[in-house]
């Protein structure tokens, strides 16, 4: 029963939090000390807490407004969850210092969140960022490589 709602925590953080831009949850999902270990952070990382919670939500989404995504897998064991999921939408704003570009992408990413008193404590994230340039028309799409 605990690792089902350890999936559904996170499947609201991605859908309904992320996907819809639901900043009112934050709080109930997510721990007073919740860290992000994301790679793709700003120099120094997201803040700790909520506050950053909701600044990473609000960069992205002031970014990709029309973000979306679909979780493709969910494994939970113990105070983990480890989550496969598809995210696209259209760069409409500065993503990652990179100008507007209007293009959408699809990309596929990994994430694990450590849940502690039922709430998000810890977060790893993973995504395809090389696709995402390459989509975004940032770096050349590479060349199929022959054997």
């Amino acid at each position: 029963m605990a690792t089902e709602h350890s999936r559904a925590l996170v499947r609201r953080w991605y859908l309904e939090v992320f996907g819809q831009g639901r900043l009112d949850l934050v709080d109930q999902l997510f721990a007073a000390d919740c860290l992000s270990h994301d790679v793709y952070a700003p120099p120094g990382g997201w803040p700790r807490g909520p506050d950053g919670v909701r600044t990473a939500v609000s960069t992205w989404r002031a970014a990709v407004p029309d973000v979306q995504f679909k979780i493709e897998d969910q494994v939970a064991d113990s105070d983990r969850v480890v989550t496969r999921w598809t995210g696209w939408g259209t760069n409409r704003g500065v993503l990652l210092g990179i100008p507007p570009t209007g293009r959408s992408f699809m990309i596929g990413g990994v994430s694990i969140e450590r849940i502690a008193g039922g709430r998000i404590a810890e977060s790893w994230v993973y995504f395809d960022m090389l696709g995402l340039l390459q989509q975004l028309g940032v770096l050349p799409a590479s060349e199929p490589v022959g054997l």
